[in-house]
């Protein structure tokens, strides 16, 4: 059997995109930990750490673990994340604090912890950010803010960490198949309509012409967390949307 050389860390690995990635990865011969606050069903994973990605103690130990078993870590995927979907005047405190802790305070803290790690040979950082960062939808102001900020805090990384040779990257997804998506068509839903309606209306303003599948996201985090692939890429934003962004709304 090969021996696994490299090891990454995904958070938000029971979600639709962290599954795409954990078995790409497990696929190209990395030793996957997974973290989740939510049970694993996984099967191409080699590690499973059930944690919330917000908590500072229970990350603590958990990096500590991944220390104390490993020495090192290749790449760390920044995947966690929650959606609330309403108007801003209506999105309470708690509203608020819940998407800032899952979305962007679980990014800051496993950086902090895994930043160790990964300096030991360089690595590399992918965050999960969305389109949302760029261009949004009533009642997602919430959500927008926190993946801008995850965009931000990747260009600031970049620069800091250069110097460790850590690089830093983020994602931008679109429209991707998953139940966060799914979830939010859900309140669109009328009498005369079901998801498959919902989902085909989508499909038809994507100029690609379909709703993304979580691997389209998962093949380049995998390009983005490969030394091998991309060592001159750093401080910059990927957006994986099917073309959405590109298009003049008013057309």
């Amino acid at each position: 059997m090969k021996t696994k050389k490299r090891t990454i860390v995904i958070t938000g690995v029971s979600g639709g995109i962290g599954k795409a990635c954990a078995e790409l990865f497990f696929q190209n011969d990395w030793q996957v930990i997974g973290t989740d606050i939510k049970e694993n069903k996984i099967k191409s994973i080699d590690t499973f750490i059930q944690v919330d990605n917000s908590q500072p103690e229970a990350l603590k130990t958990a990096y500590d673990n991944i220390k104390t078993q490993l020495g090192r870590i290749d790449a760390l995927v920044n995947n966690a994340a929650m959606q609330i979907c309403k108007p801003f005047i209506e999105t309470s405190l708690e509203d608020w604090d819940s998407i800032m802790a899952s979305n962007l305070r679980s990014v800051y803290l496993n950086v902090r912890y895994a930043y160790p790690l990964l300096k030991q040979e360089g690595g590399a950082i992918v965050n999960v950010s969305s389109v949302h960062a760029l261009a949004t939808s009533p009642n997602f102001a919430a959500y927008a803010a926190s993946k801008g900020a995850i965009s931000a805090l990747s260009r600031g990384l970049a620069i800091e960490f250069s110097k460790d040779r850590i690089r830093v990257n983020a994602v931008l997804p679109g429209a991707v198949d998953t139940p966060m998506l799914r979830d939010g068509l859900n309140s669109k839903i009328t009498n005369n309509s079901n998801m498959e309606d919902q989902l085909r209306a989508l499909e038809k303003r994507i100029p690609a012409g379909r709703i993304g599948r979580p691997e389209d996201i998962a093949k380049m985090v995998l390009f983005l967390a490969d030394n091998n692939n991309s060592s001159y890429v750093t401080g910059q934003e990927f957006v994986v949307d099917g073309g959405v962004t590109a298009q003049l709304s008013s057309e």
